[in-house]
C-alpha cells in the first residue's frame, strides 16, 4: 500500500483495499446479475453508487465472464444525446479489449458509415462522433442492442441517472429502449439513480413499459461503526492517526453520506502530518477549506435566487431537518412572509433539487452547502 497516496477517494475509480465495506450490497448485486436479472439501483446522488458498480465489475466473477459499460446520462436531454453516450461507452471499453473488437462495433454501426473515422497510425476506429452525426437515432440504438447480442460474452450496461430519460422531449423513449431490453438475452442492465419517486414510477406503475422488469436495491448510509472502524485502518496503515470520537463526528455530520464523509476524511488526511493526530482543530480547518473552496459557486448560486427562496433556504439549513414548513410555528419562528410564499419558494428549490423531502422533513441537499450557509449566517458549525 503505498504510503503517500490519500486513501480516502473522491474522484474516479477505488482500489479494493480503500474501498469501505458494502459486502452484502456487492455481494447481491453480483448475485442478480449473474442469475440473469436486471437491478433498479436507488440511492442519494453521491452515495456511492458508480463505486459500488465499479467495484463489482471489477470482481474476479464478473470481469472474467462479462464485458461491462458504465454511462451517466445525467447531462443528457433527447434521445440523440443518449445513443451518443451509449456509442461513446461501449466503444471505449471495446477499445481496451482489442482492435478486433473495436473494428467490429465500428462495422455494427451501419448508420454512420463514412462518419467513423480511423487512426491512421493503429487502423482503429475513433468514436469521435458529434451528436449531429447520428442522424438517425432510433436505427442506431437498434444496430447498438444488435451489436450486444453478438457480442462473444455475456453484457452488463450500467446507465446512471437513468430517470433522466423521463425529460426527454421524445415520448416514445421508454418503450423503446423497453423492446430492446426485452429482444436481447445476451445483456442485463443497471438503472441507477437518485430521484427514487421517478424511478419508483418507471419500474412499479403497470401502466409503464418497464413495470417489473427488474429487481430493487437500496443503497443507504453505511453502518457508523463499519465507517469509523474504516476510517480509523485507513489513517493507521498509513501511519496516522484519527480520535474516535472525531471520526464519529464526521459521520454524524452528514449521517453516513458517503461522499461528504469522503470529501471530509480526504481533506484531514492530507493535513494530519506524518504520525500525526487528526483531533477537533485539523477538522475544523479542513471543513473551512472545502467550505472556502466553494465560496463562490454558492455566491452566484444564491444571486439567482429570489429573496422569498433564500429565506427558506436559510430556514432549513438552521433547522437541518425542517418539519411542518408550511405551519405559523416555522413561519414565525424564521421571520418568513406567509404560507403561500414558502410554498412557492419550495417549488422552485425543490425543482432545482436544492431541496430533497425526506418523509415529512426537508434539508439541503448539497450538505456542503448547508455548512457555508451556517457559516454565512454566524453559526458554529454543527460538531
Amino acid at each position: 500500500m503505498n504510503q503517500d497516496e490519500n486513501p480516502f477517494v473522491v474522484i474516479g475509480r477505488i482500489k479494493p483495499e480503500y474501498f469501505c465495506d458494502r459486502k452484502a450490497e456487492s455481494e447481491r448485486l453480483i448475485k442478480l446479475l449473474r442469475n440473469g436479472n436486471n437491478v433498479v439501483l436507488k440511492s442519494d446522488r453521491r452515495m456511492g453508487k458508480t463505486g459500488l458498480i465499479q467495484y463489482c465489475f471489477d470482481k474476479p466473477e464478473i470481469k472474467k465472464n462479462y464485458y461491462t459499460f458504465f454511462l451517466d446520462i445525467l447531462h443528457t436531454s433527447c434521445l440523440q444525446e443518449l445513443v451518443h453516450e451509449l456509442g461513446r461507452a461501449i466503444y471505449g471499453q471495446t477499445v481496451s479489449l482489442g482492435h478486433k473488437m473495436a473494428l467490429k462495433f465500428a462495422q455494427a454501426l451501419k448508420s454512420l458509415n463514412g462518419k467513423m473515422s480511423f487512426d491512421a497510425n493503429t487502423g482503429l476506429p475513433e468514436f469521435s462522433l458529434g451528436l449531429g452525426d447520428i442522424e438517425h437515432p432510433e436505427l442506431t440504438l437498434e444496430e447498438i442492442f444488435q451489436y450486444l447480442q453478438n457480442a462473444s460474452r455475456p453484457c452488463i450496461v450500467a446507465i446512471d441517472e437513468f430517470q433522466q430519460i423521463e425529460k426527454y422531449p421524445e415520448k416514445n423513449v421508454e418503450a423503446l429502449l423497453r423492446s430492446h431490453i426485452q429482444r436481447v438475452n445476451n445483456c442485463h442492465f443497471i438503472f441507477a439513480g437518485s430521484q427514487r419517486h421517478l424511478l419508483g414510477m418507471m419500474f412499479e406503475s403497470e401502466k409503464r413499459p418497464f413495470y417489473k422488469s427488474a429487481d430493487n436495491m437500496d443503497l443507504g448510509p453505511i453502518a457508523r461503526d463499519v465507517y469509523m472502524g474504516f476510517m480509523v485502518k485507513m489513517f493507521s496503515d498509513k501511519g496516522k492517526n484519527i480520535e474516535n470520537d472525531i471520526a464519529g463526528q464526521v459521520y454524524d455530520l452528514y449521517e453516513g453520506h458517503t461522499f461528504y464523509v469522503q470529501k471530509t476524511l480526504n481533506e484531514s488526511f492530507a493535513n494530519t502530518g506524518a504520525e500525526g493526530i487528526c483531533d477537533r482543530g485539523i477538522l475544523l480547518q479542513s471543513l473551512q477549506n472545502i467550505l472556502d473552496s466553494n465560496d463562490l459557486h454558492y455566491r452566484e448560486m444564491l444571486s439567482n435566487m429570489s429573496i422569498r427562496q433564500k429565506e427558506l433556504l436559510y430556514a432549513i439549513a438552521i433547522d437541518g431537518k425542517a418539519m411542518q414548513i408550511t405551519s405559523s410555528s416555522f413561519i414565525n419562528r424564521h421571520k418568513l412572509l406567509s404560507a403561500s410564499s414558502v410554498q412557492a419558494a419550495l417549488k422552485k428549490l425543490t425543482a432545482a433539487e436544492m431541496i430533497v423531502e425526506e418523509g415529512k422533513q426537508y434539508r439541503i441537499s448539497d450538505r456542503f452547502l448547508r455548512l457555508w450557509i451556517l457559516r454565512l449566517l454566524g453559526f458554529p458549525l454543527p460538531l
